[in-house]
């Protein structure tokens, strides 16, 4: 029997085990509805979160999945939105950009007959910087919505698929990274939009900054890590031929997902493997963590979350969602939220071991 299927067997066995147990290291909290499938992830808050869905619904849950208020949009919400202080900027695939107040949802500014926002909104204290699906990416003022800076895609460059998310930018040391389809990486000025660095990486699944690198993967089985500020290329690896998530950095080393399914874990140092471990379904987004415990959400009908300690052996526990987990789980404090592809936010309170 290959390795890899070994691996995922005894987890798997391991799973069976702890669902057999009287009692996991979770309390439930809650389950709620937002009456539609989501794609866009949760937006963390200091007590609770935002969750947009394909109604075009977007509603703020307090920690106990309560609304605090409920917006509808008409048109679905596709990406995550952003905070800046007590302003929140969201779009929908119908070219909506509206600026809403953090406290109670009312809205502040909004701007119609934009772009298809698919791809998630960051933002600093004056700018919120959207990327239109044609690779274009506009710096709006976060107080009016008027547009500071408009950067387009060089004519000569490879156009992006329009129909489907770019990953996430990242705004970090000096830059804003975006990745634009097989035109590669573009770091632009965040004051101007002047083009500071590119790299001509193709297939990109998604960015990590952390201090000043930025980890990057691709699906043809490539993880390297950049130079925020540069560009300049600290180390490359191939730990896989084909890779399935963005990197996350978490417990002191990188992680990405391959299609196995196994969960490879990296030195952030030279890239080399440090060890693996075999997974119930494929990872698709980011891991989270809490304390010493790595939370990974799997894509699969039964949506299994599993809390690992790793080099540890089996799952610390391992929730079942039935719904497939395909954006970043969300930890306040000892509170974790989940967001199901089906809509559903769930969430628990972690209840790690006394020493």
């Amino acid at each position: 029997m290959p390795p890899s299927v070994c691996q995922r067997l005894v987890l798997l066995l391991a799973i069976a085990a702890l669902m057999a147990a009287c009692r996991q290291p979770t309390d439930k909290l809650f389950d709620f509805s937002s009456n539609a499938p989501s794609r866009a992830g949760l937006v963390a808050l200091e007590d609770g979160v935002l969750v947009g869905n394909e109604a075009g619904r977007l509603l703020r849950l307090d920690s106990q999945g309560e609304p605090v208020w409920q917006v509808e949009l008409g048109r679905e919400v596709a990406a995550r939105p952003t905070v800046s202080g007590d302003t929140l900027i969201v779009g929908t695939v119908g070219g909506t950009l509206v600026s809403l107040a953090l406290a109670d949802g009312s809205e502040r500014w909004r701007l119609t007959g934009q772009p298809a926002v698919l791809t998630p909104i960051v933002s600093d204290a004056s700018s919120a910087y959207a990327v239109a699906p044609d690779g274009s990416v506009r710096a709006l003022a976060v107080e009016s919505g008027e547009v500071r800076w408009r950067w387009p895609l060089p004519p000569k460059e490879p156009r992006p698929d329009a129909t489907r998310p770019l990953p996430a930018p990242v705004l970090g040391g000096g830059v804003l990274v975006v990745v634009l389809g097989d035109a590669g990486l573009f770091a632009l000025s965040p004051q101007d939009g002047t083009v500071r660095w590119r790299h001509p990486l193709t297939q990109v699944l998604g960015l990590e900054a952390q201090g000043e690198e930025l980890y990057v993967s691709t699906r043809k089985g490539e993880v390297l890590a950049l130079g925020l500020a540069d560009g300049q290329v600290r180390w490359r690896q191939t730990p896989s031929p084909a890779l399935t998530s963005p990197p996350s950095f978490a417990q002191g080393h990188v992680w990405v997902g391959t299609e196995e399914p196994l969960l490879l874990a990296l030195s952030p140092q030279d890239g080399r493997e440090l060890f693996r471990l075999g997974l119930p379904a494929p990872l698709v987004t980011q891991v989270a963590e809490f304390r010493e415990w790595l939370l990974v959400p799997t894509r699969s009908s039964q949506g299994w979350l599993l809390g690992l300690k790793p080099r540890e052996g089996p799952p610390v526990f391992s929730l079942r969602l039935d719904t497939p987990l395909l954006t970043r789980p969300v930890v306040l404090g000892d509170q974790l939220f989940v967001q199901g592809q089906d809509g559903r936010v769930l969430s628990w309170r972690l209840r790690p071991p006394k020493h």
